[in-house]
Order: structure tokens, then sequence, then C-alpha cells
């Protein structure tokens, strides 16, 4: 696992991001593990979250890519931060985009969009924080698409709960087939597991709540090997 995955991680835990215990996800499941990307609240912790997100689009994707588009509305502060932070790290201007939960009607900027306008040919990464449902990408790819003929050459997550979407594959992996682009995550939570085993930081009982979260919510195509 690459050094930075570790550095995430640590991150996640110290922001108070990455919580263990008991909640209930907007999908009604019970889950030992809960993401908040919006908890990420100081200039320092935004500075360092867009520098994760650039390390893993580089790893992933590369430099071959125009714009970060990040839905409304956890997306737009992410398409900044890593757009900046991009700049920073690997020396190439990168555009942002985000869309408009309401299109503006007025002014020299009214439309659906902010930030850039997207052109044909643009070649373009989605960025997000977490995908469980793969339902904001049913709202925002349409949207880009039609905007302009651009190639969407993926989406970056912060964080792959590895667990079902509609069907018995990960939310991730449906969004790849729906779409026709690859997805990838900073971290995945069986990297989070194996992180914590490696350190000796993960309970008794943490392990054994998410064996019974897997054994019934796990995605066939990224099994937690627990």
């Amino acid at each position: 696992m690459e050094n930075y995955k570790h550095d995430f991680i640590d991150f996640m835990l110290e922001s108070g991001v990455l919580k263990f215990g008991t909640f209930t996800l907007k999908s009604g499941r019970i889950s030992p593990f809960f993401m908040n990307a919006g908890g990420y609240e100081t200039g320092r912790q935004l500075r360092k979250l867009g520098e994760f997100y650039a390390k893993a689009i580089h790893d992933q994707y590369g430099d071959d890519f125009d714009v970060l588009f990040g839905p409304a509305y956890k997306g737009i502060p992410l398409a900044v931060v890593t757009a900046e932070a991009y700049y920073d790290l690997f020396g190439k201007e990168i555009r942002y985009c985000s869309d408009r939960k309401e299109a503006k009607d007025h002014g020299a900027d009214k439309g659906g969009f902010l930030g850039t306008k997207l052109k044909d040919g643009d070649r373009v990464i989605m960025i997000e924080d977490v995908t469980t449902s793969g339902k904001s990408m049913e709202e925002t790819v349409p949207k880009v698409r039609d905007a302009a003929d651009v190639e969407i050459k993926g989406l970056m997550v912060s964080l792959d709960r590895a667990e079902q979407g509609k069907g018995d594959k990960s939310a991730l992996c449906e969004v790849s087939e729906l779409y026709g682009f690859p997805t990838a995550a900073i971290v995945s939570v069986p990297e989070i597991v194996a992180s914590l085993k490696e350190r000796d930081q993960l309970s008794d009982e943490l392990l054994e709540a998410l064996k019974k979260y897997y054994t019934k919510y796990g995605a066939v195509d990224k099994p937690l090997n627990l």
C-alpha cells in the first residue's frame, strides 16, 4: 500500500472524519463506521485533503485530464482544493467546474455551472467524497455530457466503502459499468482494515462488528479479508 494511503487513514481519524461505533446510514443500514467529509473544517485540513486527492488522482489517472468536476454541494470545495494542490504538487494547471442545484438566470456567469465552462474535447475527472448508491452520478453525469462533447476519464472518491450498491457489486463498480469510465478511491475499507491490523490498532470488538456488517453487505468485487 502506498505511504500516502496510510497517511490519509491517520488524517481521517485525527480530523474526526472517520469514526467507529454504531451509525444508521441514509440507506437504513446499521454501520460500524461512518465517514463525514463535512468534518474537514480548517484551512490546514482542506489543504491536506486537496493534496491527498491530487496524489491519488495522479497515481490512478496521471496527467491526462483538463478539468476536475465536483458535484454540488460537497464536491465544490473538493474540486477547488484539489485543483490548487495539483498545481502545487505536479505543476499542471487544472480547471475546476461544478454544477448548480438551481441554474442562475442573470449576470455574466448565468447558467447551470460554476467555474470553467466545459468545452468539446475536455477530459474530465469527477471528484466526490464517498459513493454509496451512485445517485449523485445519476444526476451529474448527464449534465456534464450534455454541456459539451467531453470525455470523462474517471471518478475519484475519498473512501470506497466496498459494500453493496443497488445490487451485489460495490457502488463504484456499478457506476463504472453504468457510465463506462473507471472509478477509484484514495483508500478503501479493506485497505483501512489492513493498515490498522498491520499497526495493531484494530480492536477485537471492531473486527467482529466489521465481520458481521460485511458478511451481510459486502460487495462481491471488493472482498474484505478478515
